[in-house]
């Protein structure tokens, strides 16, 4: 036999053994090893990077590196940095649909720490190990507007959090830069709780407070000057959110309507996001068959003159009791497989900066994007572990506090069986007493309920339960009232949702986060009221501009006959989110998720 026909034999048998190995892992059923099947990595990733990591756990599951030692697949979930850190803490249950992790990155190493420190608390062992190395890193920015950063100074003139603070508390906010028309300075910021940003953000705060960029103290936090600045900041948050998607896709969507300048002045982000949103990819994602659009008014990316934060995205493999060792050696192999300068030049097309220092950064982080590769100038230290957790407890009686109308609707169809014995009504019940808890003593909190002719007197469609005050002194009430509800007739939708909106304007507290939390099941069941396109415009008209009385409106889309596409709008037309509880026994998620704005 000839040598090149030797050549082409060896690696026909080498495409077909390969091939057979990737047939025998994906045929095994996606099992822990044992059988001859595949072992699965389940890696839980913080949300900037699920597309990025999905493609690259898609490109190692079908590569020679997931087989060198047996057949290995990594299969990645979407799980924010403080969601996971309190079910690692707390102890992560054994639930098939939410799997325990053998891979956990969160968007940054401060989140491991937390989770340790919680542990050593409860004395028990560490479980994120300190030599993780990054998947890739992208530090924390103050997002804004192109003009109202220039109005600031930018780019020759340094920005910080205390030029932030300074703007937030004049009373004549961007009129005192020269631009009446964009009304008070407001601030973007997610709720640290859940989210990295969130939590680097307000790192940076304290460092700006003390003037210190490293060794951050519990003394420090302490001190009334920096705890003042700290509330401070915190008075300017327009709303919290989960995640800064909330923000930058209500920031495009504002800017197709003109209106980016008047929706919020600056949210700190990471740069990752300022440059997906200049692209005309604010969440990151692209949907099959969507074409990005730039937007009219593009972000630029503030540098905080005082230093920030990286987040780093540790490649924790978890000393779990649950992790297997041939879980370990699969994870150790991906590891190695993401680190490749090829795969890391993959996270740099995502808006990454890479993790292995010898892959350089370039496009698309230049300036074209309104990010600058040089910065930052300076990188703040990460506190301690004691200090990071005392920063989340500040941070819980110091943020903004919340005016909120819960809205539940309890009309025929809230009776339905939603699966082990409880009606759709019985697990919104539990859900929203449950809520209850999230929510801060010095918080607001009331109860309406709406269906068809509820009330004996007019207005008919919805019936107060419980008047809007202190949360700490009417917990009990509202818990109580809460669990007495029971399903009767229809749904007016649009009648409810307007009315409510316009009673929280007409009562506005500007100290306080004014919200209406609306949850149904259904659709509009209102011939007297079954105008959606005026429903819209009566919302929108009461949130355009620069309306000194801003209430946002979040809806629950609860089981599946609930209005999704409806009930998304009416949100949007108040800049705020409406969130998707198809399957009624997922409300608990949800309610977390949208207490977590405030």
């Amino acid at each position: 036999m000839e040598r090149s026909q030797v050549r082409r034999t060896a690696a026909l048998v080498g495409v077909l053994t390969f091939a057979t190995l990737l047939a025998a892992c994906s045929s095994s059923g996606g099992g822990n090893a044992g059988g001859g099947g595949c072992t699965t990595v389940n890696m839980a990733s913080s949300p900037e990077k699920v597309s990025l990591l999905t493609q690259l756990a898609s490109d190692f599951n079908n590569s020679k590196a997931a087989h060198d030692n047996g057949c290995s697949t990594v299969k990645v979930q979407n799980k924010s940095s403080g969601a996971a850190a309190d079910l690692l803490s707390s102890g992560w249950p054994d639930d098939p649909s939410n799997p325990r992790p053998v891979v956990w990155s969160p968007a940054a190493a401060s989140w491991g720490a937390i989770v340790n420190q919680r542990r050593a608390d409860q004395g028990q062992p560490p479980l994120a190990p300190a030599d993780a190395k990054p998947i890739q890193v992208t530090p924390l920015v103050i997002a804004m507007p192109r003009p109202m950063a220039e109005a600031l100074g930018w780019p020759a003139t340094p920005i910080g959090w205390a030029d932030i603070l300074a703007l937030a508390r004049d009373p004549n906010g961007w009129a005192s830069k020269g631009h009446p028309e964009w009304g008070p300075f407001k601030l973007g910021k997610t709720n640290l709780n859940f989210s990295t940003s969130g939590l680097n953000a307000t790192i940076a705060q304290y460092y700006a407070a003390t003037g210190k960029q490293r060794d951050l103290s519990i003394e420090d936090l302490n001190r009334p000057d920096v705890d003042a600045f700290a509330k401070g900041v915190e008075s300017s948050v327009v709303h919290y959110g989960d995640t800064t998607l909330t923000f930058l896709n209500n920031w495009y969507r504002n800017d197709s309507q003109g209106t980016a300048l008047t929706y919020v002045s600056a949210v700190a982000v990471e740069e990752k996001s300022v440059i997906d949103y200049n692209k005309g990819n604010p969440d990151g994602i692209l949907q099959p068959g969507e074409r990005p659009r730039p937007p009219r008014v593009p972000l630029v990316a503030v540098y905080p003159k005082e230093g920030t934060l990286f987040s780093d995205s540790p490649f924790y493999i978890l000393n779990a009791d649950w992790v297997t060792p041939q879980q370990r050696t699969a994870a150790q192999a991906f590891e190695r497989f993401i680190a490749q300068p090829e795969n890391q030049r993959k996270a740099l097309s995502f808006g990454f900066r890479p993790g292995n220092p010898a892959v350089a950064v370039g496009d698309p982080i230049v300036s074209a994007n309104g990010v600058d590769p040089n910065q930052p100038q300076t990188t703040l230290g990460v506190p301690a572990p004691p200090v990071l957790v005392s920063i989340i407890q500040k941070w819980d009686a110091n943020r903004k506090q919340a005016r909120v109308m819960l809205v539940i609707d309890v009309s025929g169809s809230m009776g339905d069986q939603a699966g082990g014995g409880s009606t759709k009504l019985d697990l919104a019940k539990q859900a929203a007493v449950q809520a209850l808890n999230q929510f801060g003593p010095n918080d607001q909190v009331g109860l309406r309920i709406f269906s068809t002719g509820i009330s004996p007197r007019p207005p008919t469609d919805y019936l107060d339960l419980v008047p809007i005050g202190p949360v700490s002194a009417q917990r009990e009430q509202l818990a109580a009232k809460i669990q007495s509800l029971v399903p009767t007739s229809g749904t007016p939708l649009y009648t409810t949702a307007v009315a409510s909106y316009n009673d929280l304007k007409r009562t506005f507290d500007p100290a306080k986060i004014n919200a209406v939390v609306l949850l149904t099941d259904g659709k509009n069941e209102d011939p007297r009221n079954n105008d959606l396109d005026a429903t819209l415009a009566a919302l929108r008209a009461g949130s355009e501009g620069v309306s000194a009385t801003p209430v946002r409106l979040f809806t629950i889309a609860y089981g599946h006959d609930a209005d999704k596409n409806v009930l998304r709008q009416m949100s949007e037309a108040t800049n705020a989110a409406s969130y998707d509880a198809s399957d009624p026994q997922t409300i608990n998620n949800v309610f977390t998720n949208v207490i977590s704005n405030f």
